[in-house]
């Protein structure tokens, strides 16, 4: 039940941010103006940016199934990754990271505890570099180090509490490997930076590097409560609330993702073509791994 009214509410929430783009956007002509007048080469570049992110979470899943001493095949990770990103665009909630659980249960034996365990400290990792760009581009130096301190702190003792709690074996957590996955971590959102970065001087020339940090930083914090297909409508709000801290107007705000959303579909795209191409969904065996799909 709980399932289905989330579903639910992901669409609701999905249904009336679309209404809310279209009135802004008939309202608002001066954007489509703008995006009419997007150079071909800006979206070339954002999509090459786009693989490199995509890259980028190829790379912290071989590192965190190494974790556990689980090697997957580079062919396979990219399949994987490829069908997760569709399913975590496409369906509410998480549905990726929750595919991808279900999968290497099923074809590698790893617990979904300890996969669960190598998502918290992805997680943990996001928010605190999230954090960090959240602060730096706008406030005073020792806010931004109490910040980081604080949601470092946080972010570790929860960390802590779920390996303890899910029985996580802690002698097999090697700390190279922990190190890696966090520089994998940071560069995914220092690519992501660089992304926003453009957009938004493509739509105001007038946009900083501070400006940029913070708006990424307060963008990336709706992974945590993405109830919608890639957090449409989430995104925006928190970028809208956060406005004192960018000094970004709402017009930017929506012509920036609507490029973004743009650009971000064409990578969907490709990944449904390699999907299809490659025959991903019966290499990966995706309907043996629903039916047999146990979340216990």
């Amino acid at each position: 039940m709980k399932k289905k009214l989330k579903i639910i509410a992901g669409f609701i929430v999905l249904a009336i941010t679309i209404g809310a783009f279209a009135h802004y956007l008939a309202t608002h002509p001066a954007v489509i103006a703008e995006l009419k007048t997007t150079p071909p080469l800006l979206g070339i570049a954002l999509l090459g940016l786009y693989l490199l992110f995509f890259g980028a979470l190829v790379i912290i899943l071989r590192l965190s199934v190494r974790l556990f001493g689980i090697t997957i095949g580079r062919t396979e990770n990219l399949l994987l990754n490829a069908y997760s990103s569709l399913a975590n665009f496409f369906l509410p909630g998480q549905s990726g990271p929750v595919l991808r659980g279900a999968y290497l249960k099923k074809r590698h034996g790893m617990r979904i505890k300890d996969y669960m365990f190598t998502a918290v400290l992805y997680y943990a990792f996001y928010a605190v570099v999230s954090a960090l760009f959240l602060c730096i581009g706008s406030q005073p130096w020792w806010i931004t180090l109490i910040v980081l301190i604080g949601t470092a702190t946080v972010c570790t003792l929860g960390a802590r509490w779920y390996a303890k709690r899910s029985q996580v074996k802690q002698s097999r957590l090697d700390i190279k490997i922990v190190a890696l996955i966090f520089l994998a971590t940071a560069a995914q959102i220092t690519i992501q930076l660089v992304i926003f970065y453009l957009e938004l001087k493509q739509v105001h020339g007038s946009t900083t590097w501070a400006q940029a940090l913070t708006y990424t930083g307060a963008a990336n914090f709706a992974l945590f409560v993405s109830l919608t297909p890639g957090a449409i409508g989430i995104r925006e709000a928190f970028l809208v609330f956060s406005q004192s801290l960018h000094n970004l107007p709402s017009a930017v705000i929506v012509a920036a993702s609507v490029i973004d959303r743009a650009i971000y579909l064409v990578l969907l795209g490709v990944l449904f073509v390699l999907t299809i191409s490659l025959h991903a969904k019966d290499k990966l065996q995706i309907n043996r791994i629903r039916q047999n799909d146990d979340p216990a």
